[in-house]
């Protein structure tokens, strides 16, 4: 396919989302499905396209004066890939596949700047209805943290130490041309292509032999900082498919006891499979059943309980800009009502004297640092730990990482902006003994 014949098929998979209202990735996969004749490489780039219109929707729309989705293309050209009109126009030129000519008004807009005086939510990319909110924590920066959101995230490995050291897994993947993580010491980078696209790392033997794992340099930094000591008593409340509780294995070099367990069984299920590559043997999963208190047994006497909590999943919008604007005020409220619940329920699990994690990838306050106030209210036991000094389990790199997060009395605030990670806020919580 040609670069213009890109173009319209990005298009038409836009068009198809905002008609039926439904999840990006399944209309990608419908779009493939009934154009048989489109490589991989024409995915790939099909994807990007969208992706990247889905980044910077806002400002796309603003340029152009539309929300359809021919314009919401044609802006991502100029505002993301720096594509000017004349070059814009040799895309959309309606020639065979191609974007139907550009019109005198299209012309017009890209060849303007109406983007210099738009509100901030437009020119950062966020929704609206989410503009106090975020202005609350960055002030003046609002718009630069939003910019940074609206780019694409690299690919991060970790390095797990079970199965090998950082320079063995860099040699295994030189031909990657991984870079060294700007905090975490088991962190590799791997730069994207230019149409956003990853090298199928999940098939490089490093990966099948369990030497790596996907994971966000900023998810690794967390589960650092929580600082899960070998030989300890761990429970992972919220565990997921367990990317955090495989680095809490490998940090604690397999020793002590770490239990995992969900709320929803279904969530868990890859856990098991990742546990045997990862030679992980220190694990017991805990699932649940019914009505059953599986974790009954380990009130009291847990030395860290790690609550990665269900949230609006604001950090993360460059690996789902999709879901950026699928959220609505009700879901925020729906999650903070369920993050109270659920540190309820972790801090019955915390023996005296023991830690308590609480981790999101949100941006917003709501459910960082008022959720952390609210429990410290309901537990007088319960103190939070410096920031400054809770980022001294990363050593030299702490210090470091302390003068680019943003930190308040409740915890700290990592964000592609300010750390070059996704957006995740941690907490530590010392009970007294």
């Amino acid at each position: 396919m040609t670069p213009a014949a890109r173009l319209s098929a990005a298009i038409e998979v836009l068009a198809d989302i905002a008609a039926k209202r439904r999840p990006v990735a399944e209309a990608l996969k419908d779009w493939g499905r009934s154009h048989r004749f489109a490589g991989s490489g024409d995915r790939a780039a099909i994807s990007g396209i969208v992706y990247d219109t889905l980044r910077r929707r806002a400002s796309a729309a603003g340029l152009m004066g539309s929300e359809e989705p021919r314009a919401l293309v044609l802006g991502m050209l100029k505002v993301m890939r720096g594509l000017d009109a004349e070059q814009i126009g040799q895309l959309a030129d309606g020639s065979r596949f191609a974007p139907a000519p550009l019109t005198k008004k299209e012309r017009e807009r890209l060849s303007g700047d109406a983007l210099e005086n738009a509100p901030p939510f437009v020119q950062g990319d966020y929704p609206q209805w989410l503009h106090a909110s975020l202005r609350h924590v960055f002030g003046d920066d609002v718009i630069a943290e939003g910019e940074a959101l609206a780019n694409r995230a690299p690919l991060d490995l970790r390095v797990n130490t079970l199965k090998a050291n950082v320079e063995q897994a860099h040699a295994a993947l030189s031909h990657l041309h991984p870079a060294s993580g700007r905090f975490s010491p088991l962190a590799l980078r791997i730069t994207l292509d230019n149409e956003g696209k990853a090298p199928p790392v999940s098939a490089e033997p490093a990966f099948l032999k369990g030497e790596v794992e996907v994971q966000d340099e900023g998810s690794q930094i967390v589960a650092i900082i929580a600082r899960p000591l070998p030989g300890s008593q761990v429970l992972d409340l919220c565990a997921g498919a367990g990317g955090k509780t495989l680095e809490l294995a490998a940090l604690m070099d397999n020793s002590g006891q770490i239990y995992a367990h969900d709320s929803d069984i279904r969530r868990l299920k890859p856990l098991h499979e990742r546990i045997a590559r990862a030679g992980v043997r220190n694990v017991q999963v805990r699932s649940p059943r019914g009505a059953e208190k599986v974790l009954e047994d380990l009130e009291g006497h847990m030395d860290l309980v790690l609550v990665d909590a269900p949230c609006t999943g604001t950090g993360t919008w460059r690996r789902n800009p999709d879901a950026k604007w699928r959220i609505r005020p009700g879901a925020l409220a729906q999650r903070t009502a369920e993050q109270a619940k659920i540190l309820d329920e972790a801090v019955r699990y915390v023996r005296p004297g023991g830690r308590l994690a609480y981790i999101t990838c949100s941006l917003l306050d709501e459910e960082n640092g008022e959720q952390i106030r609210a429990l410290l209210s309901r537990y007088a036991d319960f103190s939070a730990l410096p920031p400054s000094e809770a980022v001294l389990a990363l050593g030299e790199k702490g210090v470091e990482l302390a003068g680019a997060a943003l930190l308040t009395r409740e915890g700290l605030l990592m964000t592609p902006r300010r750390t070059g990670t996704d957006g995740f806020f941690v907490s530590v919580l010392q009970r007294a003994g």
